[in-house]
Order: C-alpha cells, then sequence, then structure tokens
C-alpha cells in the first residue's frame, strides 16, 4: 500500500527532517549529540527543547553556532512528554523524529529510518533496539510493556519504547497528546495504533547508560495505566 506521503519527485527538494531533542541537565552530552545530529547528511532542523534544567545547560546551548538550531524553555521541569509536546509545536519540517540527549542512540540511523517514509511505503517508522546491554528493571520494564501493548492491541511491536519514532509531520499533527513524563511513549504508539497506522520497524544502533532518569516504579504504573486506558476507557 502507497500512502499520501510528502514524498518529494526527482528534481525536487528533499524530505526536511524536524529533530525534537527534549534535554535535562545534560550539559555534558548536549553539545556531542547535536554535534552527531548536524552530521547526518539530510536536510533538518534541530528543536532542543530545554525542560527546566539546573545544570547550566541553556547557558551551555547559547554558545551554539549550528544554524538550523531552534532553542526553546520551559521555566521548570515538566518531564519528557511536556518537552516533546512543545517541540510537536514548532515543527517546521516534513518529517519528525525524537532524539534523547545522552548518546544512547546514533543519528546516522536516521537514514535508515527515513528510507520506508521517501519511498512512500509508510508513514511511522520505529527504531527498535537490542536490549540484551540494559540491566535491572528498566529492561524488564520495556519488555513487559512492550508485551503488554500487543496483547492488547493486537501489534506485533519488539520495542514500543524506543525513542526513535519517525513519522510524518501530518500524523504527528494528528495525535492529541497529553503525557508530561515518559508515559509519552505508549500513548504515542497507542495513538497510532488506533488510528490505523501501520508501524514499520527498523533495527538500530543502541548504547545504553547506566544511569537512568526515569524510574521503573515512577514512570512504569503511568505508563501501564495509558495502555489500560486507552484500550478500555477511552
Amino acid at each position: 500500500m502507497r500512502y499520501n506521503t510528502p514524498r518529494r519527485s526527482q528534481g525536487e527538494n528533499p524530505l526536511k527532517l524536524s529533530v525534537i531533542i527534549p534535554v535535562y541537565n545534560e550539559r555534558e552530552t548536549i553539545h556531542q549529540i547535536l554535534e552527531r545530529v548536524a552530521a547526518v547528511s539530510v536536510e533538518k532542523e534541530i528543536i532542543v527543547v530545554d525542560d527546566g534544567s539546573s545544570d547550566g545547560t541553556s547557558e551551555s546551548l547559547a554558545d551554539s553556532r549550528l544554524g538550523d538550531l531552534r532553542f526553546l524553555r520551559h521555566p521548570r521541569n515538566r518531564g519528557k512528554g511536556a518537552a516533546v509536546r512543545t517541540g510537536l509545536a514548532a515543527v517546521n519540517g516534513d518529517v519528525v523524529v525524537i532524539q534523547d540527549a545522552d548518546l544512547e542512540y546514533d543519528p546516522q540511523d536516521y537514514l535508515t529510518l527515513l528510507a520506508p517514509i521517501e519511498r512512500g511505503e509508510v508513514q511511522v517508522v520505529y527504531g527498535v533496539r537490542d536490549l540484551s546491554g540494559q540491566r535491572g528493571l528498566v529492561r524488564w520494564g520495556n519488555r513487559f510493556l512492550t508485551w503488554l501493548t500487543n496483547l492488547l492491541y493486537g501489534t506485533r511491536l519488539a520495542d514500543m519504547e524506543t525513542c526513535y519514532k519517525m513519522m510524518t509531520a501530518s500524523v504527528a499533527r494528528s495525535l492529541a497528546l497529553r503525557a508530561n513524563r515518559f508515559e509519552i511513549e505508549p500513548e504515542i504508539t497507542v495513538q497510532l495504533i488506533k488510528r490505523g497506522h501501520r508501524i514499520r520497524q527498523v533495527p538500530i544502533r543502541y548504547a545504553p547508560r547506566t544511569q537512568k532518569k526515569l524510574s521503573p516504579w515512577r514512570d512504569g504504573f503511568p505508563a501501564l495505566w495509558i495502555l489500560i486506558k486507552h484500550r478500555f476507557v477511552e
């Protein structure tokens, strides 16, 4: 099936990618990830949303010389979901992808994710991680939430919690997102499923870091509720 994606014909300008980077206290890594994103050979805009950082991240970003960088800031910390929603409201590109600032993901994988959208095959692509390097409750929480998504919605997702969710801007704008924290991941997924979008999955590189900002307990239950609520309540 072919989709009405904003594919460019030969001789026209390529698709423009909007990269949304939610940031909270990532002064040590933000410039590295910006350099990696900027190095990807695709037309793009980079939208950094500083979610109330207190470690000097905003001041550090003020020194950036990237010409395609747009910087937005929350006066207080509201969560990854709130930062993603702020970024989505500012998107000017044809295709959107979410990028964490902690160096776990490789932006060069944008090209692999973008290819099926450029060919007009799908409007949504997820990057699938190898989670064998994760440890403890985070790893099992990711696997459980993916398993539950498949059980409740009849899907065959391999990594529902992946950060690399790429979709056309029109699809992104159609989502009625309300999540403030990490439950943004299942909220995006279930809304895509309920709107009938087919999710293409492609393998990506992944280097998990030891320290995580999400809490398996604080963030796991809201994610669980999102899956149940959208299946049986809304």
